[in-house]
């Protein structure tokens, strides 16, 4: 009897073992079109493999890797944000799989290399930063289509825009970044400010402003280039652009190391970028970029060449630039906009108000009072030496689970809060007395 038992056991074990060979956990931000994809097609070319897709956005994926010890965590990371592998790298949480290469594929994009030159991940994808916009609901609106980022800070484009927050968007703060770099520091976050107080949400998560704007409930959105192309080449009434201040980086794949079965995803990495696998990015639920060149492919009428696109950008991406700052690019964003948008948008409708009076009847006070309102408004709370402060940037990277940490991060992110709110008010309060003088 007891044998028969340990003979049934010994069953069920080698069953789960087998089982959980051959099983591949990716570990993705991506959404569930492009995922569901790449998993039916390479099960069915390699039925004796399982791929289990964990789906999480870029900072909570990071947190998930480096909390698991090695022997439990997922096999690959799959994601937008080059920030993201560099953390892991830095942490030693990638492991080279120089075999999943697709030699076709060329060295850079643009200036930029398309694989780590460590060789720890490789562009499986190329992704640019842009808006995409309902046709209907702008023509309902009356209003032009945006085709760079300025037009955005434009008074009729109050209420009509969305964004996610970078804090929980990698494609986000890569957006972000992006105008950061390429404006420079302070410029860009008053762009971005004046962007953002025209902004009618800030979601949680990048899926929803694609969603609404393809649904009608936003008119604007500010997107990675697969969100908008997904949503025009799936047939919903919207349309995409690049706007010259943008770069094309690629969106990258890697072997975690420590992961459960190796072997089994390095067969999915290399599927994934192989020719078979390129082919699929440009099914319209997904219309991502490929790595591979157009000859090796077969694409749609009209599509973007990711290499045309590149050569037109003005940003050349500087990673290691975004990945030194990231933590205080994404809690600035929060203090500053996240948490305070009522404010902001307050301010930001009062200026506008009192630009258009005071544009119909001038007045020299009036004017003086809207430009320091402006600077209230739309001057970052971090100036571009402190961003340069190694032992500051260095605050942000420690973790918050240290008490000590936590408890100067916070008190940092309280001030910046309070002063945000502070800022705005007065602004608001300003500009409104501007307004009152336009007489």
């Amino acid at each position: 009897m007891h044998l028969c038992r340990s003979a049934a056991a010994l069953a069920v074990l080698a069953a789960s073992t087998w089982v959980h060979a051959g099983t591949v956990t990716v570990l993705t931000s991506f959404p569930k079109e492009l995922t569901t994809a790449y998993q039916k097609a390479f099960e069915a070319k390699n039925p004796g493999i399982k791929v289990e897709i964990l789906n999480k956005n870029t900072v909570a994926g990071i947190a998930y890797v480096r909390e698991l010890p090695a022997g439990q965590r997922p096999d690959i990371m799959w994601a937008s944000a080059p920030d993201a592998f560099e953390v892991l790298a830095r942490n030693k949480l990638l492991q080279p799989a120089p075999d999943t290469k697709n030699p076709a594929a060329p060295p850079k994009i643009g200036n930029y290399p398309l694989n780590d030159p460590n060789g720890l991940y490789y562009g499986q994808a190329l992704a640019g930063y842009g808006i995409m916009w309902n046709t209907r609901y702008l023509s309902a609106n009356k209003l032009p289509a945006p085709k760079e980022w300025k037009d955005l800070t434009k008074p009729e484009y109050f209420g009509h825009v969305a964004i996610s927050s970078p804090a929980r968007s990698g494609t986000t703060q890569l957006t972000v970044e992006t105008i950061l770099q390429g404006e420079g520091w302070d410029k860009g976050w008053t762009q971005l400010l004046e962007m953002m107080g025209n902004a009618a949400a800030v979601t949680d998560r990048s899926f929803a402003v694609p969603d609404g704007v393809n649904n009608g409930q936003y008119g604007v959105g500010i997107v990675i280039d697969f969100f908008g192309l997904a949503g025009k080449y799936s047939g919903f009434p919207v349309d995409f652009v690049y706007p010259s201040m943008t770069s094309v980086v690629p969106a990258n794949i890697a072997l975690i190391a420590g992961g459960k079965n190796p072997d089994e995803a390095k067969k999915f990495m290399a599927f994934s970028m192989s020719t078979e696998g390129q082919q699929l990015l440009f099914d319209p639920k997904i219309s991502r970029l490929p790595i591979l060149p157009y000859s090796q492919l077969k694409a749609p009428a009209g599509y973007p060449d990711p290499q045309e696109v590149a050569k037109r950008a003005k940003v050349q991406f500087d990673a290691n630039l975004s990945e030194a700052r990231y933590q205080v690019v994404t809690s600035l964003f929060d203090q500053m906009v996240t948490f305070r948008l009522k404010e902001l948008q307050g301010a930001t409708k009062a200026i506008q108000d009192a630009e258009k009076a005071l544009k119909a009847k001038p007045n020299a006070r009036g004017s003086d009072l809207v430009k320091q309102a402006r600077a209230l408004a739309y001057t970052p709370l971090v100036g571009a030496e402190n961003v340069k402060n190694e032992q500051f940037l260095e605050l942000f990277r420690k973790s918050r689970r240290d008490v000590e940490v936590s408890k100067q991060l916070s008190g940092q992110e309280q001030l910046w809060a309070n002063k945000a709110r502070e800022n705005y008010a007065r602004a608001q309060q300003l500009a409104t007395e501007a307004r009152g003088l336009a007489k």
